[in-house]
């Protein structure tokens, strides 16, 4: 089912009135990972069950997606809840299920008017019926949506992904339709979650832990990484805009270099 084109409304302003800064559009990443970290060390620190945190993560989330719009970046992917995550309490668990549902049931329309497209990437085994039932309605509303893409990782681990990938392949050479010595990385690429997700340009993380914790594995190979010290519920559109800043500044080689001989 494909949504009727329609017009969009510009997000919300920020309520300080920051405005994006300049930047060449050439310049802007088109893909945005971001590891949504800090949520429960937010809400001890202030005396709050853990949860606390996560709900106040709630509006970040939608906050760094506006300023996404208003500077021009197309993919937004969010680290919902990891495959790791299952470790956690039962009750941290069952919390977490039932607020992605929620949130995707309150944010759904908003995201929509605002012309976002919100697809999901992860496993189903053990996620929530009514979870999945939220993130494919989301789905399906959004659908024909151009502004911004939103990719809700929930069950999502960077290396599920790629194993998932690997049994998909291994059943088309068993079966005959592929053979092992034409498999490629675009082959790989074919059997991801999101095949046509491109490569993360910029991979951002609050709360001030420098790792990538399994997330977007494959697409991030050369992904310019910036670490935030605040935690999530601390983050929006104005920290984003500075990492994009960061990002534009740096020198993105792939592996290539070019000689600059010292001047004499």
């Amino acid at each position: 089912m494909c949504s009727v084109p329609r017009e969009t409304v510009p997000p919300y302003p920020h309520p300080s009135g920051a405005r994006p800064p300049q930047i060449p559009r050439e310049l802007v990443p088109r893909h945005v990972a971001i590891v949504m970290d800090g949520n429960g060390r937010w809400a001890n620190a202030r005396g709050l069950p853990r949860v606390e945190g996560h709900r106040a993560g709630e509006a970040s989330l939608l906050d760094v997606v506006a300023g996404a719009i208003e500077i021009g970046v197309q993919h937004v992917s969010a680290y919902a809840f990891s495959t790791e995550n299952w470790s956690r309490s039962p009750e941290e668990v069952r919390f977490l299920m039932g607020f992605n549902r929620d949130v995707l049931r309150r944010r759904r329309d908003l995201m929509d008017s605002w012309g976002v497209r919100v697809r999901w990437a992860g496993r189903r085994p053990r996620l929530w019926r009514s979870v999945i039932a939220e993130l494919e309605t989301a789905e399906r509303q959004t659908v024909g949506n151009t502004t911004c893409t939103l990719t809700m990782c929930v069950n999502y681990g960077g290396r599920a992904e790629i194993a998932d990938a690997a049994q998909a392949i291994a059943r088309e050479v068993a079966a005959g339709r592929l053979k092992p010595e034409r498999v490629t990385e675009k082959t790989v690429q074919k059997y991801l979650d999101e095949p046509d997700l491109p490569d993360v340009d910029l991979f951002l993380r609050s709360s001030g832990e420098q790792r990538i914790s399994n997330f977007m594995l494959w697409q991030s190979a050369y992904a310019e990484m910036v670490f935030l010290e605040e935690a999530w519920p601390d983050v929006d559109r104005r920290h984003l805009w500075r990492a994009v800043e960061t990002y534009a500044r740096r020198d993105r080689r792939y592996g290539g270099a070019v000689d600059v001989p010292a001047a004499t």
